[in-house]
């Protein structure tokens, strides 16, 4: 579902990169191929000198769809920035990916928060978002990020402001697996 970034999956996911559904909400724009490479490479070197965390998302076939990052990381926390081929919308792998990306990030790469900033005209991403239950509205718990995503707009933000904790998200999977119990015990 998940496997690192690697330079010969480029061009399949410049592919898909490019539809008019993903290319508006992706934080890092190539508008071509050569571009796209070019980035592709850097998010590598990044990821290797600890700048951020990157994964591409694959489909049952280890095609690559998407990608999943956790950039910006300072004091353990980060900003999730996720995108996945339209061809895949509505089946399933949002959830499959970011359920993989948190666990390795909590559990194997010392991140305490992981913030998502989505545009208030992204219908798409506030409604998925909306679906984790281990989710909390960021623009009162962390005013200071909240501010700072909205510098320039802050007459009218343009940007709402989640966080995911680590503690919440531990809670979420001890509650899950204390349900998965319950339900195998009846």
């Amino acid at each position: 579902m998940l496997k690192k970034r690697e330079l010969h999956d480029a061009p399949e996911l410049y592919e898909l990169i490019k539809h008019p559904e993903v290319f508006p909400y992706v934080r890092h724009k190539a508008y071509s191929s050569d571009e796209f490479y070019f980035l592709t490479k850097q998010t590598i070197e990044a990821e290797e000198n600890g700048e951020l965390i990157s994964r591409t998302i694959t489909d049952d076939y280890n095609h690559p769809i998407g990608t999943i990052n956790l950039f910006d990381i300072q004091n353990k926390k980060g900003f999730l920035a996720t995108w996945i081929g339209e061809p895949y919308f509505g089946k399933g792998y949002n959830k499959v990916a970011k359920d993989a990306f948190f666990t390795e990030l909590f559990f194997y790469q010392d991140i305490e928060a992981i913030f998502i900033k989505i545009r208030k005209t992204n219908t798409r991403s506030l409604k998925a978002i909306l679906k984790l239950p281990f989710v909390s509205l960021g623009n009162v718990l962390y005013p200071e990020v909240f501010e700072s995503i909205n510098e320039k707009s802050m007459e009218s933000p343009i940007y709402e402001l989640f966080v995911i904790t680590r503690e919440q998200y531990m809670i979420h999977l001890e509650l899950t697996a204390n349900l998965n119990e319950d339900e195998a015990v009846v």
